[in-house]
């Protein structure tokens, strides 16, 4: 039996985010592998434990105390693990830690789990220190913090090959064990049909309709470049709108409001947050195509989830979102005018142009990203087969 503690995600079931979708499936799809026992760390207001897929949920109460919150949460769900290694006994565990938050203390939880008989894994998640989020010294933070996880790792699970790259060249001196095994996604259709009541007032709310309308959704931050697909888009000669599904940030709306004025453009449109991920999907499906602008960061779920169901898709060219969509999609870049004329191009695309894209993007996920492929190679992984 192989006992799986996973930290660093908050947890199982309900909340929402591209780590606790991961861990939800995991144990969705391993909830009858009788080789297998989840124990999953879940950010609370109390402590306790409670059963979900068959994995031990152990709930961490984590007092209001900023943004050191994550890294206090980290270390005492991994004391806590330590602790249930050794009452009951675990033989060979495997402590799985999600990002690269705790760095600083990764020496002594490796040391404390080997001496356990245990083995410490991490998915060093995408180039946090990157963020324009964080002021410069907790950007050193990240990029420390994440060397020194990177350091003390038995194994590197990578979530994307450039991720994985990067870990090899810019760590060599630590020769870190690493492995690749990207993020999920699934290719179904919304369980919403085009007359469904939610969906038909929701579009009626923001005045947009079926296929008129590009979309982008994410995290409304700096390094999603929605300053340029903003800019660009009030450049195109389009009657579509363009719709933003996007976290709110006064600060860095009011920067562009100020910068761009986009104001004045109608089709620009930001209608909040969707959290009711049938009607996402379905917003996803009806659009006639989806530009995504991430550059930082490793498989991005959103971009996974816009190739299962849009058939356009329009993104930001690097390394990230190549390896991800390879031919099934187009690319732009920061330079004046470049999405602009790539938004002219596409604008008047045929019918069947667009549906032989969404095919072959529907194929790429079902290929390489589908749950059950995914959550297999970690199978693999973690019974070292």
């Amino acid at each position: 039996m192989q006992h799986i503690f996973i930290v660093g995600s908050k947890g199982i079931p309900g909340a929402y985010g591209g780590y606790e979708t991961f861990v939800d499936r995991l144990t969705e799809y391993h909830q009858n592998n009788s080789k297998i026992i989840y124990h999953v760390a879940c950010k609370s207001t109390e402590n306790g434990e409670m059963e979900y897929h068959n994995a031990r949920c152990f709930k961490v109460k984590v007092p209001n105390i900023g943004a050191a919150q994550a890294i206090y949460y980290d270390v005492v769900a991994l004391n806590r693990c330590c602790n249930h290694i050794k009452k009951n006994h675990i033989e060979h565990p495997i402590v799985y830690i999600l990002a690269c938050r705790i760095g600083p203390f990764a020496g002594h939880f490796q040391k404390a789990i080997h001496k356990l008989g245990g083995k410490l894994y991490v998915n060093p998640d995408g180039h946090e220190w990157k963020r324009a989020k964080w002021k410069a010294p907790i950007r050193k933070y990240w990029k420390i913090s994440e060397l020194m996880m990177v350091k003390h790792a038995d194994l590197l699970i990578c979530d994307s090959k450039n991720i994985e790259k990067y870990i090899q060249h810019d760590y060599a001196q630590y020769y870190p064990k690493t492995t690749f095994i990207a993020y999920g996604s699934d290719i179904r259709l919304s369980i919403m049909g085009d007359n469904n009541e939610k969906y038909v007032q929701w579009m009626k709310e923001k005045g947009i309709s079926s296929k008129g309308y590009y979309l982008a959704v994410g995290r409304f931050v700096p390094e999603n470049n929605f300053e340029t697909m903003i800019r660009e888009f009030m450049r195109v000669r389009s009657k579509r709108d363009f719709v933003i599904i996007a976290t709110d940030n006064n600060v860095f709306l009011g920067e562009l409001v100020k910068k761009l004025h986009f104001r004045s453009d109608q089709r620009i449109k930001f209608v909040g947050s969707v959290y009711d991920q049938e009607l996402l999907k379905k917003i996803r499906e009806n659009a006639y195509g989806y530009i995504h602008g991430h550059e930082v960061g490793g498989t991005n779920p959103s971009l996974l989830e816009a190739l299962g169901s849009t058939e356009l898709n329009l993104l930001f060219d690097v390394g990230f979102n190549q390896e991800v969509a390879e031919d099934a999609a187009f690319y732009w870049n920061k330079n004046d005018g470049n999405l602009a004329a790539l938004l002219n191009k596409v604008d008047q695309m045929p019918g069947e142009k667009r549906k032989q894209l969404g095919t072959k993007a529907k194929k790429r996920i079902a290929e390489a990203y589908r749950w059950e492929y995914i959550v297999s190679e970690y199978e693999k992984v973690f019974l070292d087969l």
